[in-house]
């Protein structure tokens, strides 16, 4: 599981590095399956309307049996999956289908989430001890800290550090070359967590 506030890179770590990592170890790529639960695109694969991601006051979540049937079409054989879910608790009833999963021995589940009940400690407790076999770790992530800003920032350490101050170390900001657009990315950023 990797837990954090929105935007501090769990899905980069998640559908990029990870899945780069599962390639380098020459995974087929057919047993990595990669869904991300705020994606347009993915939730089309499986019948559900992206208009879903747009009601941010909606408390219609996405439908479990529509996943699971789309799952059951990629697994085609007994070998090992690899399943990389994103934003995970987008899901209607989350909790019981990765409880599921930890049933099915040829299954590695990775996921990543940011809401309060994602965040939740009974959750990960939810997946420990069931077995020498399955594990449930955590891996919290945190926007960056001052020294890896700095060392990506153009200007000073005073100006480092009020940028810092102000954007709170998101990702996205340390590479971004204008007050303008750190500012339009900063009050999305707030703007969509008010809806949730």
């Amino acid at each position: 599981m990797i837990t954090g506030i929105r935007r501090c890179g769990k899905s980069y770590l998640l559908n990029t590095l990870f899945y780069n990592h599962l390639m380098d170890c020459e995974i087929p790529e057919d047993h990595v399956i990669l869904f991300a639960f705020d994606s347009a695109d993915d939730l089309i694969k499986i019948g559900e309307d992206p208009l879903l991601l747009e009601n941010a006051n909606s408390e219609r979540k996405i439908d479990p049996k529509k996943f699971l049937q789309y799952l059951n079409q990629q697994i085609i054989d007994k070998e090992m999956y690899y399943l990389l879910l994103d934003e995970v608790q987008n899901l209607e009833a989350f909790e019981s289908v990765l409880n599921g999963f930890l049933r099915k021995k040829n299954m590695d589940v990775y996921v990543t989430g940011s809401n309060s009940k994602f965040l939740s400690k009974d959750i990960l407790t939810g997946f420990e001890g069931r077995g020498d076999e399955i594990r449930g770790d955590e891996i919290h992530m945190l926007p960056l800290s001052f020294s890896k800003y700095f060392s990506v920032h153009d200007g000073s350490k005073e100006e480092a550090f009020d940028d810092y101050s102000v954007y709170e170390g998101l990702t996205a900001v340390a590479l971004m070359g204008t007050e303008e657009q750190k500012a339009a990315y900063l009050t999305t950023q707030m703007q969509n967590s008010a809806l949730r």
